[in-house]
């Protein structure tokens, strides 16, 4: 597996070879392209090498400056785009938890074959609203973002009909030590454990769980993450929300889903994980 923000690099990279090529179809050096644009040269290279990402006022004068002009939108629309793929939590949250539940809706809507592995909590789509509140209220504390927690578990609840609903698939790995975990506290990790025998139990869930213990010959833990269908991935970095949607990428993940499948078990096997888990509760 590659480094998590490895298609940012690049596509940031990407753009920038794309910006050093209208440059030299332009016939211009490096040095003349900034004396004209106002900029120090050291700006064009880092701009051409990726390092820095282009503002949209860099591309229009860019663009202008090579007398292509016609190629700005698509540059402008690329940028935005990269730009999109990684998003620290603290800006994706700042308007509310809510708004980063709703953002997600449109996704899980079209989306009908869905691929999630985690390795931290239990997959949103199957948590119980108390094990939800606590998790949410952990994000609200550590990342000092608005307090709006009922808002945002009644939108996750409400995501939760997806599993019920059209022709949706879903299938989720957990890691042992996931079930093992206490969110909130005892009672509210006992009611999530039993909600996710009743969730796997759907015609639309497969569940499989990583037994602890288990050789990692191939299965290395990774960091959490859901294929939607296979157009996009979805990472959870500690400090920021990652979409993937270079092919590549997506086939990396793809591959590494199917490797933690084969270690997984799954039906009685994986209901004796949770049991067991259930048991050390108490």
């Amino acid at each position: 597996m590659t480094s998590p923000s490895s298609s940012v690099h690049e596509a940031r990279h990407a753009l920038g070879r794309r910006l050093r090529e209208i440059r030299q179809e332009a016939g211009l050096t490096g040095r003349e392209l900034a004396r004209r644009a106002g900029w120090h040269e050291s700006k064009t290279s880092r701009l051409e090498h990726g390092r820095t990402p282009p503002s949209v006022a860099d591309i229009r004068a860019w663009t202008d400056i090579c007398d292509v002009a016609d190629r700005t939108a698509g540059l402008i629309a690329t940028a935005r785009g990269i730009e999109g793929q990684y998003v620290e939590w603290r800006r994706m949250e700042q308007a509310g938890l809510t708004h980063a539940q709703e953002s997600v809706r449109p996704l899980f809507e079209r989306t009908r074959r869905f691929r999630t592995y985690q390795s931290w909590v239990i997959p949103g789509l199957l948590q119980t609203d108390s094990y939800t509140r606590a998790v949410l209220s952990t994000v609200s504390a550590l990342r000092d973002v608005p307090d709006d927690i009922d808002a945002a578990v009644a939108v996750r609840m409400d995501r939760q009909r997806v599993l019920r609903s059209g022709d949706h698939r879903f299938a989720v790995l957990i890691e042992e030590w996931v079930l093992r975990t206490v969110i909130g506290d005892a009672d509210v990790m006992a009611g999530q454990l039993r909600h996710l025998v009743t969730a796997a139990a759907l015609p639309s869930v497969s569940l499989g769980v990583v037994p602890l213990g288990r050789p990692r010959g191939v299965g290395w833990p990774v960091e959490s993450f859901t294929i939607y269908d296979d157009a996009q991935v979805n990472v959870e970095l500690v400090s920021a929300h990652l979409t993937v949607t270079q092919p590549g990428e997506i086939g990396a993940y793809a591959r590494a889903f199917t490797e933690l499948a084969g270690i997984a078990v799954h039906g009685a096997a994986a209901r004796s994980l949770i049991g067991t888990a259930l048991d050390v509760l108490g």
